[in-house]
């Protein structure tokens, strides 16, 4: 079992649930070390001074914000603890929202919330009330000295704690170019609504598979043995034109094109059965997620 990464609990109104924070992902690439290629002996990195070209001591470096280019105001240790937030150790919920109101941009990582010790019953109260209302908390927690906004919502038999994003993180809308939907023909959407509908089919995360990482460890694998790699060969998805975007969608549709990593499907009328009803923005969206 993995160690908690934080201990704290659930607080709101007045009520208060021990609970133990555990990281709900797993990063399985492997990891790389740079080499010096004449010895291959592992590379360290210093801390170099821009001006003097002088390695520096961790004792001798201050953090700066640069509020112009090369002009900086240093902050001391005693200027981030007046700015620093209690450490409550708590989850503060603030609301409870209706999932379909938030969009999925402001959600970012997801952690598991265990119950801390003797608080089964009323975790397991409190996970069943937030299930059957359909709600999700939203809360703010502190990490690090960092405040963090966070959502709670129960997957199965666990408590999901989601950080997410403050509303001034996310890019505005407005700042960036999209194309208008005027000019789209009528058979154009027509037939790639079909191709979307054909394509349709029940969410099922163990057939996405990471092609990269597999194809790295064979790499790996094969020169540890001192041979070389077999690797599947795969065909390149044609960039469609705009020109010959009709013809593409009718060839995909047909089953005569490459789709999702160059292999080809049947006719709409076999795919069609597969066929499922729009998926609602909610608490299970986001149990897709983390699955």
């Amino acid at each position: 079992m993995a160690r908690a990464m934080w201990k704290g609990s659930i607080a709101f109104g007045l009520v208060n649930i021990p609970v133990e924070l555990y990281s709900a992902t797993r990063d399985h690439r492997p990891r790389f070390r740079l080499l010096h290629a004449k010895d291959e002996s592992p590379v360290h990195y210093q801390r170099v001074c821009e001006s003097e070209g002088k390695p520096v001591a961790w004792e001798d470096l201050v953090k700066g914000f640069e509020y112009e280019k090369g002009h900086f105001v240093v902050l001391t240790k005693d200027d981030f603890k007046t700015a620093a937030l209690e450490k409550t150790k708590t989850i503060d919920i603030l609301d409870f929202v209706d999932p379909d109101q938030v969009d999925e941009r402001y959600f970012e990582t997801p952690y598991y919330l265990q119950a801390g010790k003797g608080a089964d019953r009323s975790y397991a109260l409190i996970r069943e009330a937030i299930r059957d209302t359909g709600k999700i908390g939203i809360a703010k927690i502190i990490l690090r000295d960092a405040q963090h906004l966070a959502a709670v919502e129960a997957i199965d038999d666990a408590l999901v704690l989601t950080m997410m994003r403050f509303a001034d993180e996310l890019a505005d809308l407005n700042g960036f170019t999209f194309p208008s939907a005027n000019g789209i023909r009528p058979a154009e959407l027509k037939m790639a609504k079909q191709l979307v509908e054909s394509l349709s089919s029940d969410w099922q995360p163990e057939k996405y598979t990471d092609e990269y990482r597999e194809n790295l460890m064979r790499v790996i694998k094969a020169k540890l043995k001192g041979k070389s790699p077999r690797l599947e060969e795969r065909e390149t998805p044609h960039q469609a034109d705009v020109i010959d975007l009709m013809a593409r969608l009718r060839a995909s549709l047909e089953g005569n094109g490459p789709v999702r990593g160059g292999k080809a499907r049947g006719t709409r009328e076999k795919s069609m059965k597969a066929k499922r009803p729009t998926a609602r923005k909610s608490a299970d969206t986001r149990k897709r997620r983390v699955a």
